[in-house]
């Protein structure tokens, strides 16, 4: 009833009661006229005058209500988004920034190409750098938008809410009164009707009362005292309701539909004028990023001063004048020829040199003999060896002249005198009497052999040199070129290679023989094995071959052990003591990609031979973690077989620290190709 009256009094104010809305009339005729202008003129006023009267119905208020609380929750989503937006623009410039100072200290590594690749590569990372700093200013403005919706959006909230109470408090009171108006109308009503009744002589059977039953007379007295008090409480709640209503109507409603439009228009109005600066903040960071790539080519601008974009850029590399450039450059290195390659004897075989003078002499009055006293089958001559060089000498021919070389010393020696021999415990006995200086065709000065002919045997080639005769190497080998013990550095600067020769060979061996080894580098080798590996490699290094399983007993984990000793032997740990608190700093970060990307930064710091030896060991244990499920070693268990290993033990006193440097080895492990490329 409240609503078809308020509806009701709001038609008569604009079209009188019952009659046609001004508007609907002008509508009819307009539209029937066909005038576009008149038409949407009488749209506007008809939707105007239907607004108006939603507004002041009884549901005014609470549509209101809701619509500003579609436009809180508006802005608040575009806020939301807004926040992610910023949070995405802001990770990739940061990413890219990044991306820009490792690729821009990529470029100063001896490795990588230099010239007009190296300077257009750098171009380029500063035009992406400008571009990243484009998009850390978007991200910035996107949060402060972010910020300015949420405070607007709380704010017109707490509007909302004190005028949601004083609203609806006030259409609660309307609609209380009007309720209790019903109530006392109803009540007046059933007293009147009873009244009635008794007035008209209806027959009802008497009422008791505390005192006994009343007469007809004190009933129609009673009842027409409760009309009488009924009615005036009717009229006094009427009076009441219609005094609320009109205030509601003339007051209360209209400022409280005021001020919901007002903080309506406000909410809608802030939200648009976000939408429309971030627009214009995607405008600018587009057209900032195209002019960085593609800078417009103004008449007026000197040609020295021009911008250049992305293409000229990459337009000036010049592939034919780098390599040349690069090739030209090292010329310097180029070594001066010392003459034509010649055989030089060492000095201990001076006196062998003047007694045999040639191998074709030594071939033409040797065999002979040889053949006379013991035979063509004999396997004693044919396979006693004499090595007559150093290990600073090329390894001498592999001539048979020298079998009988060997007889011939040993018959100038004494007796108890013992050769190495490949066949025979012990050398060939020639009795004296069979053999005199003139048989031989030699000078009659007797010979004596140097001490070396009788220690070392015979290299018959390098590969054959760096093997062991009957498993087994010499046991004593002076130490002509020590590896273990010698710092990477002074081994760069004597051998010219930034990867020992012993980590080389160590490597290959494991790689070819060890992969699929269960526990290799957790178990322990042989300790003779790896004391007699180590003698060879201080002798002369160069001269071990680890493809062939033979020159290490067929025992790949002394291989591993000999590795791992070289790298406990080194006077400065493989990751120094420079550097060591910076990887342990770098091991105590939680984030992954931060911990990576410190102990990168790290690594790019180690010396030269350091950085190179390092690589090459971290990509072979990657292939070793390839196979785990066959040598039972993954990125874990190889970091705790490394880690002391590769950072020192000595280097700090802190028992704390070994586990960090096996996180250290193990994050290395888990992001090789990361950290060093596969090359």
């Amino acid at each position: 009833m409240a609503t078809r009256e308020s509806i009701e009094r709001s038609s008569s104010e604009f079209g009188g009661s019952g009659g046609p809305l001004p508007g609907a009339e002008v509508h009819a005729t307009t539209s029937f006229a066909g005038i576009d202008g008149v038409d949407t003129q009488s749209s506007t006023n008809d939707s105007s005058a239907i607004f108006d009267m939603v507004l002041q119905s009884d549901i005014g208020l609470s549509t209101l209500l809701t619509r500003l609380k579609q436009s809180i929750g508006s802005a608040r989503d575009f806020a939301a988004f807004l926040k992610k937006r910023a949070a995405l623009e802001e990770e990739h410039a940061q990413g890219l920034k990044k991306l820009c100072r490792t690729s821009h200290d990529t470029t100063r590594r001896p490795e990588s190409r230099q010239g007009s690749y190296s300077r257009s590569f750098d171009e380029i990372t500063r035009i992406h750098d400008n571009m990243a700093d484009n998009g850390i200013q978007f991200a910035l403005s996107l949060h402060q938008m972010h910020e300015d919706l949420q405070e607007l959006a709380a704010e017109k909230d707490r509007s909302r809410k004190q005028w949601k109470q004083t609203g609806l408090s006030a259409e609660k009171r309307v609609q209380d009164s009007e309720a209790a108006m019903e109530k006392a109308k109803a009540k007046y009503n059933y007293l009147a009707e009873d009244y009635d009744r008794a007035r008209t002589g209806d027959k009802q059977t008497g009422r008791f009362g505390l005192k006994g039953p009343k007469s007809a007379a004190q009933v129609e007295e009673d009842l027409h005292r409760k009309v009488q008090a009924a009615d005036t409480d009717y009229a006094f709640k009427v009076q009441t309701a219609q005094g609320l209503r009109r205030e509601l109507v003339s007051t209360s409603r209209p400022q409280t539909a005021q001020a919901l439009q007002q903080l309506i228009n406000e909410c809608d109005s802030g939200l648009t004028l976000q939408m429309q600066k971030f627009a214009s903040f995607n405008e600018k960071l587009l057209l900032s990023n195209g002019l960085r790539i593609s800078p417009l080519k103004g008449q007026g601008i000197a040609p020295g001063s021009q911008p250049r974009g992305l293409r000229d850029v990459v337009y000036e590399v010049n592939n034919e004048r780098d390599l040349r450039d690069y090739v030209t450059s090292c010329a310097p290195r180029i070594q001066q020829k010392q003459g034509e390659v010649q055989y030089e004897p060492h000095h201990s075989l001076q006196s062998a040199q003047q007694a045999f003078p040639t191998p074709a002499n030594r071939h033409s009055s040797i065999q002979p003999l040889v053949q006379s006293l013991q035979g063509p089958s004999d396997p004693h001559i044919m396979n006693s060896n004499i090595q007559g060089s150093s290990p600073h000498q090329s390894p001498m021919p592999s001539y048979a002249p020298l079998v009988g070389e060997s007889n011939i010393s040993n018959h100038y020696a004494p007796k108890q005198q013992t050769f190495p021999s490949s066949a025979t415990s012990g050398p060939p006995q020639i009795p004296p009497t069979q053999f005199s200086p003139a048989q031989t065709h030699l000078p009659s000065a007797p010979y004596n052999p140097p001490s070396m002919l009788i220690q070392l045997p015979h290299p018959l080639s390098p590969m054959q040199n760096s093997m062991p005769q009957n498993g087994i190497y010499p046991t004593e080998m002076p130490p002509l070129r020590p590896v273990f013990g010698v710092s990477l550095e002074d081994l760069f600067n004597r051998d010219g290679s930034a990867v020992p020769m012993v980590v080389y060979q160590c490597l290959q061996a494991v790689d070819l023989f060890g992969l699929e080894v269960e526990g290799i580098y957790r178990l322990s080798g042989t300790a003779s094995h790896i004391s007699k590996l180590r003698t060879v490699f201080d002798n002369d290094a160069s001269q071990v071959d680890f493809r062939n399983p033979e020159t290490f007993f067929h025992d790949v984990n002394s291989v591993a052990g000999l590795l791992k000793q070289f790298f406990r032997d080194l006077p400065d740990p493989l990751l120094t003591r420079e550097h060591y608190q910076g990887f342990i700093d770098a091991a105590r970060i939680d984030d992954d990609i931060a911990r990576r990307d410190s102990l990168h930064a790290t690594i790019n710091n180690l010396p030269d031979p350091n950085y190179a030896t390092l690589r090459a060991l971290t990509l072979h244990l990657h292939r070793v973690q390839e196979h785990s499920a066959a040598n039972r070693m993954n990125a874990g268990n190889l970091a705790i077989c490394f880690g002391p290993t590769l950072m020192g033990t000595n280097n700090t006193g802190n028992i704390a620290d070994a586990g960090w440097q096996v996180r250290v080895i193990d994050t290395i492990l888990q992001n090789t190709y990361q950290i060093f490329d596969d090359d």
